[in-house]
């Protein structure tokens, strides 16, 4: 971000961009329908669309929900078909690329579709409250109901030709990414009568999405989540605050309803107060469980117990805000309460990555559902769940794009999540080795700066269209461990983990103030070293770590990756004191790091052959 531009000019750029990049049913037309001409989709199937309106109920307030019937024009009361329903990413509306496309998508296919303006956004009504169950998902459910034929919108419209189950049961499934992706488990936690799920690039616990600890994740909620806060990502969090604070300026005459509370023009009092903690880079005990009792509140690792509908989750590969560990942490919560639920590790998210479709990569944009993996399986999905057609194989447990083979077989599939397979132990002469014997005895230090000293990524370079500089860390501020050339290419498909012991007798004195602020942070990450010695940070992911006790050892999980090591390359993992897109370490600590072959931390890779 260039610091000449103002805070307002930066505000309206980055909602103006999140919005150009970021899924309805009527009886006897009425005059205003009968004006909608039909539209043809590029598959050859024609719909109309019709505008409408609803007033809602939601979180204690009654606002309108501003949504677009996309109808068949072969569906009428004698001949019925499912719905789809779908919304929003965060600053997007009703009519933006995604959602827009989503919906002609479907409608051309035979369903009715159903696409809205989330609560906030749009011309919709009602603050932002991050998809909270009690907000958004019960405004959806309010949708669901027009569905099911059993409440009219505004102007009286009623859906009579969307097949049930039941009466006031629609067939009705759910598709959307991001923001547009919590909304579904949020919807079908409030209402049982969604019968599929499609959530692309989501999250399980916004409290690790913005201030993520990827240490002391062994909690009642297990998971990603933590009891400890963890460091606060801060340019992911301040762009998406201000996409939501400029609503006023993109909208300028919005429903007196958006305005929020607290002190936030147009969010709710809750993400009001939690993004004021966060900047305030500070974690007293009482402040730190309201904030995470929050954010997990709104967030699907709060309610997903409540969740029975059939879930296909969709995560991209490229995205360092929410990465592949969340999903994992939705999909292994659903699996072990016996909802059905399956898993794609796309190539694509919020952080880029996404590849000529061609190779197989969804991009509903250009219509490629037939022809992309993951189209087709969204497809077999609703055929499944939507269609009722008992005989269609909806595909393995878990599939991955592998960007070493592009074309039909850029997808691996498998039935269960691979394991941790191969140990490399830390040395004290800063090699990884395959064998505790081969530890050399020794100890390393490295100590933070006042001001970040590693970079990973620019968080929003991409959104806002600007370049980012390569990762890098300052020497004296990190220490890396690196492997023997690999003899052979090694794929790593899954969350590694490093098991860790440090020594930090300043961090030690002060980790008991009261105040998770003075705890010891690092941030753990994995590098693959070219023979020419070019270092790559895979999807610059990185692992922050906030150690509750440096008396202790303690394990990192680091984000998931689907990441081939080419023979020749070498394995670096480092730990940094700090990253220029969080907020870390508060004042100086100096680390160390000691080995001998019966005592040194460990690496864990899942390695597929």
């Amino acid at each position: 971000m260039s610091r000449s531009r103002s805070p307002l000019a930066l505000s309206v750029g980055i909602a103006a961009a999140a919005v150009a990049a970021p899924l309805v049913l009527a009886g006897p037309a009425h005059a205003a329908d009968a004006a909608v001409k039909a539209q043809q989709g590029a598959n050859g199937g024609e719909f109309t669309v019709i505008p409408l309106k609803f007033s809602v109920d939601a979180g204690g307030r009654t606002c309108t929900v501003d949504a677009d019937l996309y109808r068949p024009t072969t569906v009428d009361k004698d001949h019925k078909a499912p719905a789809v329903l779908t919304t929003n990413g965060f600053g997007g509306s009703k009519a933006d690329g995604s959602t827009d496309a989503t919906a002609k998508a479907f409608a051309e296919r035979g369903y009715v579709a159903l696409a809205y303006s989330g609560l906030g956004f749009g011309k919709s009504g009602c603050p932002i409250s991050l998809d909270a169950p009690e907000f958004d998902g019960r405004a959806a459910s309010h949708l669901v109901d027009f569905l099911a034929g059993t409440r009219a919108a505004d102007n009286g419209t009623k859906a009579n030709f969307v097949s049930t189950d039941k009466a006031g049961d629609p067939r009705v499934g759910m598709i959307g990414g991001s923001y547009g992706g919590a909304i579904q488990l949020a919807t079908a936690a409030q209402d049982q009568r969604v019968d599929a799920l499609v959530p692309l690039i989501t999250w399980n616990d916004l409290a690790y999405s913005l201030d993520p600890n990827n240490t002391a994740q062994s909690g009642e909620l297990g998971g990603v989540s933590s009891d400890t806060p963890g460091a606060y990502k801060h340019q992911w969090t301040n762009g998406f605050f201000l996409i939501g604070e400029a609503q006023g300026l993109l909208h300028p005459s919005l429903d007196p309803s958006r305005l929020g509370d607290s002190g936030c023009l147009h969010f709710v009092a809750g993400a009001c107060e939690t993004k004021r903690l966060l900047d305030q880079k500070r974690y007293p005990a009482d402040r730190t469980a309201e904030m995470l009792a929050y954010a997990r509140g709104v967030s699907p690792v709060s309610y997903l117990d409540r969740v029975k509908a059939p879930t296909l989750l969709v995560q991209g590969q490229a995205d360092t805000l929410f990465n592949l560990n969340e999903a994992t942490a939705t999909y292994e919560t659903l699996k072990k309460q016996g909802t059905e639920a399956k898993m794609v590790w796309q190539s694509w998210g919020h952080s880029g990555g996404m590849t000529d479709p061609a190779s197989g990569e969804l991009n509903l944009g250009e219509g490629n559902l037939e022809t992309s993996y993951v189209g087709k399986r969204i497809l077999a999905w609703f055929d499944r769940y939507l269609q009722k057609k008992g005989d269609v194989d909806t595909g393995p447990d878990l599939a991955y794009y592998r960007d070493w083979k592009p074309g039909p077989d850029a997808y691996a599939t498998a039935q269960r999540l691979p394991a941790l397979s191969q140990k490399l132990y830390l040395s004290g002469d800063g090699k990884l080795v395959d064998d505790r014997a081969k530890v050399a005895r020794g100890s390393r230090e490295y100590r933070n700066w006042l001001i970040p000293t590693s970079h990973s990524e620019s968080s929003l370079a991409g959104i806002i269209g600007l370049g980012d500089p390569a990762p890098r860390d300052t020497e004296g501020t990190y220490l890396g461990w690196t492997s023997e050339p690999l003899t052979e290419a090694t794929d790593v498909v899954g969350a590694p983990k490093a098991t860790l012991k440090v020594v930090s007798p300043k961090a030690e004195r002060v980790q008991n103030s009261g105040d998770a602020a003075d705890q010891l942070v690092l941030f753990a990450k994995l590098y693959d070293v070219a023979p020419d010695g070019t270092k790559t940070l895979v999807h610059r992911l990185v692992a922050p770590a906030r150690v509750p006790d440096v008396t202790r050892e303690f394990t990192v999980t680091l984000p998931g990756i689907v990441h081939r090591y080419e023979k020749g390359h070498r394995l670096q993992f480092v730990i940094a004191a700090s990253d220029d897109a969080y907020y870390g370490n508060r004042g100086v600590k100096p680390v160390t790091v000691t080995h001998e072959p019966s005592d040194t931390g460990v690496l864990q890779l899942p390695v597929v052959e």
